[in-house]
């Protein structure tokens, strides 16, 4: 058990018998009354979210995950197939498990997969992932590194905001947190 003033992104908790993910909290504390922390949670079996407000002085149940290091092969239809790179096992996920994370999947990219009683229940990205640009308007030769971006759309169907000078093509870095642009990659 830990505090709810403790709650980080990406935490698994159980709440009224349930596993859910920690979207995203806040702790607020408003002028004279006592604080709190408003949570956006995940529910990790049927992948809908939920709000949900807890006193400071609140205990929340935090579960202890097992990870795995894993291979992301492929994809088939709605379902995302991983390797386990010691035990070469294979399992899959849907992709109302996986959510948003879906867009950052390329092939043979190594993540660590989280298990629950022995079942897989989500995934947990790298910091940065490298990819192709596949659509872009054309880069400027003049530009430098300024704020004016232009949109890309990546090999994985996610659009990033990149720097004028980026052209289709080219690799890039991208910080899985916030679905932002980096650098470059040569």
């Amino acid at each position: 058990m830990i505090p709810a003033t403790q709650l980080r992104r990406g935490m698994v908790i159980k709440k009224d018998g349930e596993l859910f993910s920690v979207f995203s909290a806040q702790h607020k504390t408003p002028g004279n009354l006592r604080g709190f922390v408003q949570a956006k949670l995940r529910n990790l079996k049927n992948g809908s979210m939920i709000d949900h407000r807890y006193r400071s002085v609140d205990m929340v149940e935090k579960v202890s995950l097992e990870e795995h290091e894993m291979e992301y092969l492929y994809k088939d239809g709605t379902d995302y197939h991983f390797m386990n790179t010691e035990t070469y096992e294979q399992i899959h996920l849907n992709e109302a498990i996986l959510g948003e994370s879906v867009l950052f999947l390329t092939p043979n990219i190594r993540i660590k997969v989280e298990f629950y009683d022995g079942s897989p229940i989500g995934i947990d990205l790298p910091a940065t992932v490298d990819m192709e640009v596949m659509e872009t308007e054309p880069g400027l030769r003049s530009a430098t590194a300024s704020n004016v971006s232009k949109p890309a759309k990546m090999e994985t169907g996610l659009i990033v905001q990149v720097p004028p000078f980026i052209d289709t093509g080219e690799r890039i870095r991208i910080d899985t947190q916030e679905g932002k642009y980096l650098e470059r990659v040569r």
